[in-house]
């Protein structure tokens, strides 16, 4: 096929970031002379990252509304007007196959206009509980592919297929790198390793809680690799003086991270999950409470339920985390049917299927 045109948007975080990016590889995999375009939102750092991945990026000058009045709310309308206009002008100019959009604000006036226009569309659902965007967007789709069972209540159920989330490649086969991770990050063989992700921004109740627990995590003899995202960095670096410490603004190397890694402890966001599930090591999760319909508790309950990971909530942090953790840390059978279980939840060729779906739709 010649000439083939794709438009991905979707951002805000790296949830939305990291599976449009994966899915622009994989079409570039199959079509090497194909042309591929990123939309985001100004200001966001997609408008960082795509470009780091190798892709041109056009922003849109989109935000979300914001639960509490602010001077932006009231722009909101201006703002969506005018991205509206920007997108027909992109999806003229650039003429492309397919629209696909991963969520996150800058893909709800792209897939708009793109659904209009007669040309295309699919949306990649990442959690169990659809965002606003992406149910606004349903039902001009032609395709919703989703990450989760029963989402009929939210989106046309003869458009919906069951893909996975798409995952970084290089998470599908972790466990020939302990070695190289070990010694990537500098760890000794002899201790037991807990990573912590907050997600890309970070997170700051789990990192309150990680500050204080280092001195348990000290007496358990454990090494702690922190990733406590950008916004908080100048404030617990300080405690990368401890020997078996490091604490990270961002990871780049996440497969060697993953690999090095004994238990993870981690927000539920989309992504995460869906790597976790393929890494599959023993995980705690602690779900954001501040995020629309609450859909990180329901990310995380729907491996929970199946005995695939171990949860505690923020309100119950003070009072349950410590025990889970050295429950958990201490026993090596809980250990293994915990990874044993969230493995059997991985699709693995997610990123694949997706694009499967794609290529049925092109025109």
């Amino acid at each position: 096929m010649a000439n083939l045109k794709f438009i991905l948007s979707g951002g805000g975080t790296g949830g939305h970031i990291y599976p449009a990016i994966a899915i622009a590889n994989e079409l570039k995999s199959r079509f090497p002379d194909c042309e591929i375009l990123f939309v985001g939102a100004r200001d966001k750092m997609e408008m960082q990252k795509v470009p780091q991945a190798g892709y041109k990026i056009k922003g849109l000058w989109i935000a979300g509304i914001q639960r509490r009045f602010t001077f932006d709310n009231s722009l909101f309308p201006v703002k969506l007007l005018d991205s509206l206009l920007k997108s027909r002008t992109i999806i003229r100019d650039f003429k492309p196959n397919v629209v696909i959009g991963t969520g996150g604000f800058a893909s709800g006036p792209l897939l708009r206009v793109a659904g209009f226009a007669g040309i295309p569309t699919v949306i990649q659902e990442q959690n169990s509980f659809p965002g606003i965007t992406n149910k606004w967007l349903s039902k001009k789709a032609s395709k919703i592919c989703v990450a989760y069972e029963n989402l009929e209540q939210f989106f046309p159920k003869n458009k919906i297929v069951l893909t996975g989330n798409p995952v970084r490649q290089d998470l599908i086969d972790i466990k020939n790198k302990r070695k190289e991770a070990r010694a990537y990050f500098g760890l000794a063989e002899d201790k037991k390793v807990v990573l912590v992700l907050g997600g890309s921004l970070g997170a700051r109740r789990v990192n309150q809680l990680i500050a204080k627990e280092l001195v348990n995590f000290t007496s358990q003899n454990v090494q702690v690799i922190w990733q406590c995202g950008k916004l908080y960095f100048d404030e617990y670096q300080r405690y990368n003086d401890n020997e078996n410490v490091q604490v990270l603004s961002f990871i780049d190397r996440m497969d060697l991270v993953y690999a090095a890694a004994d238990i993870v402890i981690s927000r539920a966001g989309a992504s995460s999950v869906s790597e976790l599930c393929i890494v599959g090591k023993p995980v705690i999760f602690i779900p954001s409470p501040n995020v629309a319909e609450d859909h990180q508790t329901k990310n995380a309950n729907a491996i929970v339920e199946k005995n695939g990971a171990l949860m505690v909530k923020e309100v119950e942090l003070d009072t349950k985390f410590t025990t889970t953790f050295n429950n958990l840390l201490n026993d090596d059978n809980l250990q293994k049917s915990l990874s044993e279980s969230i493995e059997k939840l991985a699709k693995v060729n997610a990123t694949k299927d997706i694009v499967d779906e794609i290529v049925k739709l092109i025109k």
